[in-house]
């Protein structure tokens, strides 16, 4: 029989910040000379309209310039070890957990890169997880990455290829509960029968509203904008 499924993001959702940053930040403490990348972020930043959410994250995703697979895979295990479960809302946390005791398949699907994201699902108890695929040559990567983006549609095309076609009925699961907190997640909710959205922005609050989802507040750790855009500079920068 098709089993119940809990799909979660994760940034946003199961913790208040953006993991890219965080990942960054926790790259830089460990090799300060990669601080180089930022210049070259920036200066490409103006032509974000051009080169797209994916292109960017390539850009981003600089301060790994020829590192190999084993090197990131090192890194994102320290780094699931520093935020998990600590920067983690313990509202989530026990949301997942009454997934895990019901028996439901959870799975982790999310736009952060997937090395470090499969480590902190493993941390979790997650079944499954799903994040931006990253190729990894062997002679390491070049500046910019080829990835595969895991955001909007292609969330909903990942688990049609990794899932079981009988767990599909029609265009959404037999029995699914999406979590997010952002609108680019409304494909991977559209496969789903319930939704929870944490902290949404005035849009998403409206089709929750709409649609009869549930609307989760909770803290966030930053006290005001100005504060949030200093420790955002702190992560960016290794400070």
């Amino acid at each position: 029989m098709p089993r119940h499924i809990a799909l979660f993001d994760f940034d946003g959702t199961l913790l208040p910040w953006d993991t890219q940053k965080l990942f960054c930040h926790h790259v830089l403490q460990h090799h300060p000379g990669r601080r180089w990348y930022l210049p070259v972020f920036l200066a490409l930043t103006p032509f974000t309209p051009v080169l797209g959410a994916e292109g960017m994250k390539r850009v981003f995703l600089s301060f790994l310039w020829r590192m190999k697979r084993e090197q990131v895979e090192a890194l994102a295990q320290s780094f699931a070890a520093r935020w998990v479960p600590s920067g983690i809302w313990p509202e989530m946390i026990e949301r997942l957990a009454q997934h895990r005791e019901r028996g439901d398949l959870t799975i982790l699907v999310s736009a952060s890169p997937e090395p470090y994201i499969k480590e902190i699902g493993r941390i979790l108890g997650f079944d499954l997880s799903f994040g931006t695929v990253i190729d990894f040559p062997a002679q390491g990567l070049p500046l910019f990455p080829d990835l595969i983006n895991n955001k909007g549609w292609n969330k909903v095309e990942r688990l049609r290829r990794e899932l079981d076609a009988a767990e599909f009925h029609g265009t959404q699961l037999h029995s699914a509960h999406g979590y997010t907190d952002s609108t680019a997640d409304l494909p991977m909710l559209s496969l789903c029968q319930q939704a929870t959205v944490v902290n949404p922005s005035p849009r998403l609050r409206a089709i929750a509203v709409e649609n009869g989802w549930e609307v989760v507040s909770l803290p966030r750790p930053w006290k005001n904008r100005v504060h949030r855009v200093w420790q955002r500079l702190k992560y960016l920068t290794g400070s």
